[in-house]
């Protein structure tokens, strides 16, 4: 079964666990992704230098789109 004809089945048997399972086992892992580290510690408490390093990511991108 194609992966279109896979997502068609899950879509119309979203009950069927092991259909949904295949489905997700053929997800491509995006190699453009960027994780970021977390922005609060487990107790809510901001940890202020991970949110600076995504404040500057966020700046970068904005950037990025503006000079397209």
């Amino acid at each position: 079964m194609t992966t279109k004809e896979l997502t068609a089945y899950v879509l119309s048997h979203r009950d069927d666990a092991e259909a949904v399972t295949a489905l997700v086992s053929r997800r491509t892992p995006d190699d453009k992704a960027t994780i970021y580290p977390a922005p609060c510690a487990p107790d809510g408490t901001p940890i202020e230098e991970n949110i600076k390093i995504m404040e500057q990511a966020i700046r970068e991108r904005i950037a990025a789109q503006e000079n397209r």
